[in-house]
Parts: C-alpha cells; structure tokens; sequence
C-alpha cells in the first residue's frame, strides 16, 4: 500500500472513531463513497481519494461532525412523521433539521462549531438556488451570524416570503432547537404555507420559457380542463352508497381522510358513512355540542366526594382488579425487560468480566450488547359508554376497571386515556328546539346535543386524574348515546398521536340510541352509522379495535368483540383481552 493511501486509511479510521465518540454509539456503521440507509444507526460519508487543499479536510471533516450530531440529536422516526409532501419542501425541511441538530451539537463541542462554521462560510459563495439560500438564512438566524448580501431579484422574492413566516415562528423555533418533535411540526408546517413547489417553478422560469409564456399558458389551460373532465367523470363514476364500493374503487386514504373531517360543520360530515338507504349521516348542528374535561364539570370537593362514593360501593372488586391488574403489569415488564449479548469483541465493555483480565492478562477484553425489544410505544384509549342503560353497578364497574388499568399500564411505560360518551339532555335539548323553530325539516340527521367527555388525556398522570373517574356516578349525567360520533371523536384523537402501536376499547351496553334523533329518521339511522364507522376503521386504518358488550352481543358492530353477561367479569375480560393482545406475536393490521 503506498503512503498516501496509508494516510487516507488512517484519515477514514480517525474520522469513524470521531463520530461514534461524539454520537456515543459503539456499533454505528459508517460507509464511505456510498449511501447507506439512513437511520439512527447508520452514517454515510463520500469517498475520500485525495486531501488536495485545506478546504477539502475541513469538508470533510464537518460532514463527519454534522453526521455524529445526527446519530446523537436526531431521530429518524420523529423526523419522517413530521416530513412535507414535495421535493422541494422536504428538502427545505431536511436542511432546517440539519441546522437544528448542528446548533445543539456547536453549543456542546467548540471544535465541531469552528468546522462547521468554516465550511458554511466556502458554501456561502454558491447562494443562487433555494436550497442554499434557505440554508443561509436559517442558520444566519439560529447560528446568530453576519448575514450574506443577497443581489439576485427572484432570491430576494422568495427571501422576503421566508422573513414574513420566519417572524411569526422566530421565538418557537429558538425555544424548541431541543425539542425534535415540536421544532420539525413548526419548520413542516412553515414551509407548507410558503408554497414551495410553486414558488420555485415560478423563480427558475428562464427568458426564453417567457417568451414563450402565452404558448405555455393555453397548453396548460388544456391539460387543466381534460384533467378536470377526467377527474370529473372519476368521481361521477363512483357510487357513494357504501364502504364496500369504496373498497373496490381503491379509495382506503379517502375513507381515513373522510373520517378525521368529524370535528367541523355538518357539512364536512363524512362522506363515506351511510345507512341502508344510501341516505348519508348527517348532523341538524354541532352549535351545542361539547368535548370537556370532567374536572370542568364539577367543583374539586365534589369530584373528591363521588371518588370516595365509587371506591366504597367496589372495594371488594377493587382488590379483584387490582390482582388481575398485576398479572398484566408482569407480563408487560417482561416484554420490556433489557436484555445483553455476552462476549463479544465490540461494544459496551463488560466490567463483570474485569477480573479475568487481573487474574491472566493474556485474556482478552470482553464486550456486551443491548438486545433489540419488539415491544412498541403504545397508545390504549379507553371509551366507555355514559348512557342511561349504564346507570348502578354497570358504570361503577367500568370506571373502576378503566381507573385501575390505567394506573397499571403507566408502570408498564404505556400511555391511557379514558374517554366518555353520552349527551347534554334528554330529548333532543337546544338541538331539539332550534330544529322545531325552523319549521321542523324532514330527515334532519343526528338531533341532540353531545356532551364527548375526557376523563383522563393520555398525557396526564393517573394520579392527576384519579379523582375524575368518580364523575361517571354523577346524578344525571347519563343520558343518551350516540355511539358512531364517539367513535369517530376518540379515532381522531388517536389518529394525531405518535404512538406506534394503538389500541381503541369500547364498552358499551347495546346499540346506540337516541329518542331525537330516532324520531325524525329512520329506525336504523344511528346503528348503520356505528357500522359503517367500526367497518371503515377496522379496514382501512392500524388502530386495534376491541369492544366489550355488557348484557348485550356488540359482534354485530365490531369483529372483535365480547360479551359479558355479569357485570362483576367486566375487570377480567379487559385485562384478559389486553394480555392477549400485548401477547401476540404480530398486530391485528
């Protein structure tokens, strides 16, 4: 081997030593002169054939650094669920995380900041393309450095465009440099009100291209009209009378979409859910509907008092749970539990094996390696029915059940939230009264008011929100149920966290029912909407959907369903159907 590819070898040997010192991760791989796949352990550097000027190794170098700060303040996965549609966009979000991760890195280690500020002074010399001056700007503004003089007009255009969001966000984005999840949701959603795509087909529009501009633009306005015709006539071909011819014309991203439109006015309804009558769902209003937390419902002392009231009417059960509760709580920890390869030539040295070493020098050192876990971050909610029909023992069981899993699941490092369904009054309430006043419509779709109730975020302690599950034994608070909203509601909600795996239990005491509405609509009219809600989330989405019936078979709305007829089996059959599915080997989707 010659010299100089002596020194080069040692050069790349130097630079992979760099970065998994600086990353703090022993068994990272590093490749040069192809790109790996870029994940949490993996980094890619070019080929080094040749170092001719100081320029070249401080390249090198800061590329070396900017990747051990990726491995070390960078996840991939936070970084891809936040990732914006189009090329232009997602590199613009590519290059914002970078700099996030280079500035927390240049804080922690001077050496780092002094190459990469040395290489960002050479590349400050190619500013005509977005990418760069993106590049510039941003880190002028998070570096806190001298700004580069822009003389190009169309730079300048979309310049002014990135000071005017870059002021609305500027203290966000410095106050959350170290929070990667929260600093890509502001750049993702920046840069999606900038009109990326747009705007760079605009400012890369050459002389000759405008000259040709009316040509262009009747070419366009031809293509526009013949995609418009084509898209029209796709949409007139398809029947909307059902999930399952929605299945057939390949339209699973619409039907989610369709679904998470819930939260907005009637008229924004989902498209996709329908009765037998090819009537769609829809709402008179949402005007009185309500989501609360149950804190807001009542006075502390009162929620204090009920907490008290429930705790006493099951403490026998209580105990019950709480038994069943830890078989669980074991057999989560043991799917958690770290575990470590032995005797390996590399990785986290293994002090236990020290002594060898002292006893026979000649014995080599030995190393260890965390093992993989396939457990998941999980998500469970817990939606309870808050009807009439539950009133007694059936929701003091439920709340009981729902207070003691969640406690449970939180030692197991897995997220619960309660939620509760009912409705603001008997009736139809101001719902009622207001369709009355407009000369009573026919078909007037869901008439009451919704009272969608938190009984504990998935983010909040369960000692925070114990004292809430005591509300569901309120005097009248439990009226009517409106099942296929409710679902819809705790689906989005779900749908917006980040969790990877997400489990949905219902329980219920029968079929949705709602005297107003009933009255005005068809017989069928709330039942056929939970069908179609429960079909349209068990085929086209990941969220595990589980439903336990009260007194009553619930497996003619949900797949995976059972039915109890003691209320006193509820607790068992949770943890049961929870246990079996930590336990399985693979997700229902």
């Amino acid at each position: 081997m010659e010299k100089k590819d002596v020194y080069l070898e040692n050069f790349k040997q130097a630079l992979t030593s760099t970065i998994k010192s600086i990353s703090e991760i022993s068994d990272c791989n590093i490749s040069f002169g192809k790109q790996s796949k870029i994940d949490n352990k993996n980094a890619s550097l070019p080929e080094i054939k040749n170092l001719k000027k100081l320029e070249d190794f401080y390249s090198i170098r800061a590329k070396a650094d900017s990747e051990a700060l990726r491995l070390k303040y960078s996840n991939i996965d936070v970084f891809n669920s936040y990732k914006p549609k189009g090329s232009k966009a997602s590199k613009l979000y590519e290059i914002a995380e970078k700099i996030r991760y280079e500035k927390i890195g240049s804080d922690q280690f001077k050496g780092i900041k002094k190459n990469l500020l040395h290489i960002n002074k050479i590349n400050k010399k190619e500013s005509n393309s977005i990418e760069n001056i993106f590049d510039n700007y941003l880190r002028n503004f998070i570096f806190e450095i001298n700004e580069i003089k822009i003389s190009d007009n169309k730079i300048k255009k979309f310049k002014k465009n990135l000071e005017q969001n870059f002021k609305k966000n500027s203290d966000k984005i410095k106050k959350n440099l170290k929070n990667q999840r929260k600093f890509n949701e502001i750049i993702a959603s920046m840069l999606s009100k900038m009109d990326i795509e747009d705007k760079e087909i605009y400012e890369e529009t050459s002389e000759k291209d405008k000259k040709n501009e009316p040509l262009n633009k009747q070419q366009d306005e031809s293509k526009s009209t013949l995609q418009d015709q084509k898209e029209s006539k796709e949409f007139s071909d398809i029947n909307l009378s059902s999930v399952e011819e929605l299945n057939k014309k390949n339209e699973k991203d619409q039907e989610i979409e369709e679904i998470e439109e819930v939260a907005s006015t009637s008229s924004k309804r989902p498209k996709t859910i329908f009765s037998k009558s090819k009537r769609k769902y829809k709402v008179f209003t949402e005007e009185f509907d309500e989501v609360i937390k149950a804190e807001d419902l009542e006075t502390e002392e009162e929620l204090t008092r009920l907490r008290v009231s429930l705790d006493q009417q099951l403490l026998q059960l209580k105990t019950f749970i709480s038994k069943l509760a830890n078989k669980l709580q074991r057999k989560l920890l043991a799917k958690q539990n770290r575990s470590w390869d032995f005797d390996l030539e590399e990785g986290v040295l293994d002090t236990s094996k020290l002594t060898r070493i002292i006893m026979d020098p000649f014995n080599s050192l030995s190393f260890k390696k965390e093992k993989e876990t396939d457990f998941k971050d999980t998500l469970v909610t817990i939606l309870i029915d808050n009807s009439g029909s539950m009133r007694g023992k059936p929701i003091s069981v439920a709340a009981v059940c729902a207070d003691i899993l969640s406690k449970t699941l939180e030692r197991c490092s897995v997220k619960v939230e309660i939620l509760g369904f009912t409705t603001k009054h008997w009736k139809g309430g101001s719902s009622r009264e207001k369709w009355t006043n407009n000369e009573k419509p026919k078909f007037p779709g869901r008439l009451n008011d919704l009272r969608h109730i938190v009984y504990k975020s998935a983010d909040r302690p369960w000692r925070q929100t114990k004292k809430n599950m005591g509300l569901m034994l309120k005097e009248g608070l439990l009226k009517e149920n409106i099942d296929g909203e409710a679902l819809r509601w705790a689906f989005n909600k779900m749908k917006k966290r980040k969790e990877e795996r997400k489990i949905l239990m219902v329980i219920s005491d029968g079929a949705p029912v709602d005297d107003s509405t009933l009255s005005t609509n068809l017989s069928d009219y709330l039942e056929n909407d939970l069908k179609n809600t429960v079909s349209s989330i068990e085929q086209f989405s990941s969220i595990e959907l589980l439903a336990i019936g009260i007194g009553h078979d619930v497996t003619r709305y949900y797949k995976k369903a059972v039915k109890i007829t003691d209320v006193q089996d509820l607790g068992d059959v949770m943890i049961n159907q929870l246990t079996d599915l930590f336990t399985e080997k693979k997700t229902l989707h």
